[in-house]
């Protein structure tokens, strides 16, 4: 690195004087000099020659005087390391320099010996202000890239080690969480640009705000559709009583939202949100170019699965049960055994529910229903047909009805 310093002063051999004895220096690459012969032109030449690294001023110069000059540069966003000269005695003059904001002082006769040390202690001190300005700029740019992806919080501590952009993959526990609007592609065909623009942005604004508020991380928003994980990139033993707590307020922020645009003649279809937990491999796989944090693994896989097997099970909300087993005194209803697509085994899901709606009556009732139906009781089609009737708007328990109707027997469900 070549130090950049000016030097202000009227004295018209100063310049060749300074060239001499810091001959080696400049030969060497360390330091070059610029010139001004008072605060006029000082300024003139700072504003050409933006990396200047230092200020060495005399004070007593025509036109304008160096205590001038500081305060003109203490305005300045940057402020510039100023070393003032004066005469031994002009003490006065030292303490107002300093006041306002200058590095340090020499006095005239100069010691070069002294002017060479006040030169370096101030140079490193520049450096040290660079290397601050430096990491205080990843941070933030860190911290603008971090934001899109985590809480308010989490995104904080993470800026502040930058370590984080340059995660490898990495196998954690985590849960994992998929949404996706029913009938988005429908809604973006026949919708206005800007009004599908103001309904997406609008949506996308609250569900993350919902997610952040949980301490989850948004993987990845693809249209309509977000992932969200917890316990990456930070621990969190409690991840799937996190993600529960989390569907639950994301379903009840999606169906007010639903509401709210319904009253403005746009139908929105109803989110769908699927939730699993277990080993994935997590970490930035952006390609060394882009920060893309995100995970890979068949319990990514299954919760993507879950998301989309509500549309044939007409819940909002399916999760596993080893989701459900995680989750301290979860609350929820039995959907079935379900055989993913795609897949061979099948894996016992459940709709999560609130408290008010776990101790509902009509719970109570499909509870009883679904009882039936795992002990292969002739009695099952009835219970359902029961809890039909007294809540038409159940859609998991006329999806088990249908089946029984069509033949169907036992808690296996096969999708297609």
């Amino acid at each position: 690195m070549t130090a950049k310093i000016l030097v202000v002063d009227d004295e018209p051999d100063l310049e060749a004087l300074v060239v001499q004895k810091f001959r080696r220096q400049i030969r060497e690459g360390g330091v070059r000099f610029l010139f001004a012969h008072d605060g006029v032109e000082a300024l003139s030449t700072l504003a050409e020659h933006r990396d200047i690294d230092m200020v060495l001023s005399d004070i007593n110069m025509p036109r304008m005087d160096g205590l001038s000059l500081l305060a003109r540069l203490q305005e300045a966003e940057d402020k510039l390391s100023t070393v003032i000269v004066s005469a031994y005695g002009d003490m006065a003059n030292i303490r107002t320099a300093m006041n306002r904001g200058a590095f340090d002082f020499l006095t005239k006769p100069i010691d070069f010996a002294d002017l060479e040390a006040t030169i370096a202690k101030t140079i490193r001190h520049v450096e040290m202000l660079k290397e601050a300005r430096r990491r205080q700029s990843e941070a933030e740019r860190a911290h603008a890239s971090l934001s899109r992806y985590f809480s308010p919080n989490l995104a904080e501590r993470l800026a502040a080690d930058g370590s984080i952009l340059a995660l490898a993959g990495q196998r954690r526990e985590v849960a994992s969480l998929f949404t996706d609007i029913a009938g988005f592609t429908t809604l973006v065909e026949r919708l206005d640009p800007a009004l599908l623009a103001e309904i997406l942005n609008e949506y996308l604004a609250e569900m993350t705000n919902v997610v952040f508020a949980h301490d989850g991380t948004v993987a990845k928003i693809v249209g309509d559709a977000i992932h969200v994980l917890f316990g990456a990139p930070g621990d969190q033993p409690d991840h799937a009583d996190r993600a529960v707590a989390c569907a639950l307020d994301l379903d009840a922020c999606s169906e007010a939202f639903r509401m709210r645009w319904a009253e403005r003649g746009v139908a929105v279809g109803a989110t769908r949100i699927g939730v699993n937990a277990g080993p994935a491999i997590v970490g930035n796989f952006g390609g060394g170019r882009f920060f893309d944090y995100t995970a890979y693994g068949d319990t990514i896989n299954t919760a993507a699965r879950l998301e989309a097997a509500n549309k044939q099970l007409g819940t909002r909300v399916c999760v596993s049960a080893t989701v459900a087993e995680r989750a301290q005194g979860f609350r929820g209803r039995p959907v079935g055994d379900v055989v993913l697509r795609g897949k061979t085994e099948a894996l016992r899901a459940f709709e999560p529910l609130t408290e008010a709606a776990s101790d509902d009556a009509a719970t109570a009732r499909y509870r009883e229903a679904f009882s039936k139906l795992e002990a292969a009781d002739a009695g099952a089609m009835a219970a359902f047909a029961a809890v039909v009737g007294q809540k038409p708007d159940d859609r998991l328990a006329s999806f088990h009805l249908k089946r029984l109707l069509n033949g169907g027997v036992g808690t296996r469900i096969e999708l297609a």
